[in-house]
């Protein structure tokens, strides 16, 4: 008979516990350290407003807060009186990029934390099995020839496409080691980035121009119809993946032991990297392709909360939507052009992978 196990029982603990008679963590200590996450993942999600409110304020026409509160009143139907300018600038502007990034930014981090606890390594990232290379050679099919799909619902199928001959390339004797999908991986994003490269040598100036902006990620084509597409279907896939969250607990002690346990780790594993990957290829689609953010912030989220991905996972979310709506308003703002939002992202992600491998390099061995 297959073993039952509960969700509590596999939901690790960080930190020094409380020994009891037995020498395991106290209930007490247990719940104790359970209330902490919860009010830290509430304080966050507070934030996440916050910093939503004041991306629509800043640029380079500055709204006040009050303005932009009388703008949303009055579009959900509590005032009828608002300034035309300000409903321009607020509604028509800066609310749907605000709105994506903060979503491309759960996507992204939520499809992080998924991957480092599928593979067991914390240096897995979303892009790791070829889903950006895969966008960016559909971006660049809809660039280059006249084809009746728009470049978002090209990315997208071509970087679910990229993953599925991962996948299948990485079948060896009827299973899928997690070095041979990797190295899958990298073979089909090399694949595809070098006809993307094709692409931006034989393309026109026009076309580059498209291309070389795309790939460096950004906001600046959001639109109402993105938002409604990827607003909902990046919270409902954040939601199924924080579901998922104490099975992946039982994926991360390794597959003999997850089986001990009655959980069939390949069926879980499959799941869990086909629903990263959507979240993952739709983040792209609608953004192009915005590095560090997949890779550390679930490192920021780990390292708040401990190894529980049923905190890992919502803690990854609401930090990434803070994260990248942070980086989108530097990006409009430090310069008279907009930035392309990836160079941001580097420029901050860089020096935080640098202090983590400094000063937490025995962590990291050990969790690779």
């Amino acid at each position: 008979m297959t073993p039952s196990v509960s969700r509590a029982a596999l939901s690790p603990v960080p930190g020094p516990p409380d020994r009891g008679v037995g020498g395991g963590t106290t209930a007490p200590t247990a719940a104790r350290g359970d209330r902490v996450r919860i009010l830290l993942l509430a304080s966050t999600t507070v934030l996440v407003g916050v910093v939503a409110v004041v991306s629509i304020m800043v640029g380079a026409y500055v709204v006040p807060v009050g303005d932009v509160l009388a703008v949303l009143a009055a579009r959900i139907g509590l005032t009828d009186d608002t300034n035309n300018l300000h409903d321009a600038v607020v509604w028509d502007l800066r609310l749907t990029r605000v709105l994506l990034a903060g979503a491309v930014g759960a996507a992204l981090a939520c499809s992080g934390a998924a991957y480092q606890g599928t593979f067991r390594n914390p240096l897995v990232e979303p892009f790791i099995l070829g889903v950006s290379a895969g966008a960016a050679f559909g971006a660049g099919v809809s660039v280059m020839v006249d084809v009746p799909l728009s470049m978002q619902v090209m990315a997208f199928v071509f970087g679910m496409v990229a993953v599925g001959l991962t996948y299948g390339l990485s079948r060896v004797r009827g299973e899928r080691p997690t070095v041979t999908l990797i190295l899958a991986g990298v073979v089909v994003g090399s694949f595809f980035s070098a006809i993307f490269s094709l692409f931006q040598y034989v393309g026109t100036d026009e076309q580059l121009r498209r291309l070389v902006f795309w790939i460096m990620g950004g906001f600046y084509r959001a639109t109402w119809s993105d938002v409604a597409v990827v607003v909902p279907a990046s919270v409902l896939g954040c939601l199924l993946l924080w579901r998922a969250g104490w099975r992946m607990n039982i994926l991360s002690l390794g597959d003999d032991e997850a089986r001990s346990l009655g959980v069939d780790p390949e069926p879980l594993r499959r799941w869990v990297i086909v629903l990263a990957t959507a979240l993952t290829a739709l983040a792209v689609s609608v953004s192009g392709i915005i590095a560090w953010v997949g890779l550390l912030v679930p490192h920021a989220a780990r390292l708040l909360v401990g190894p529980d991905h049923r905190f890992v996972i919502p803690l990854s979310a609401t930090l990434g939507a803070v994260f990248v709506m942070v980086c989108d308003d530097i990006a409009r703002t430090i310069h008279s052009g907009e930035v392309p939002i990836t160079i941001i992202t580097s420029i901050l992600g860089a020096p935080y992978l640098v202090y983590l491998l400094r000063t937490r390099s025995t962590f990291l061995g050990a969790q690779s």
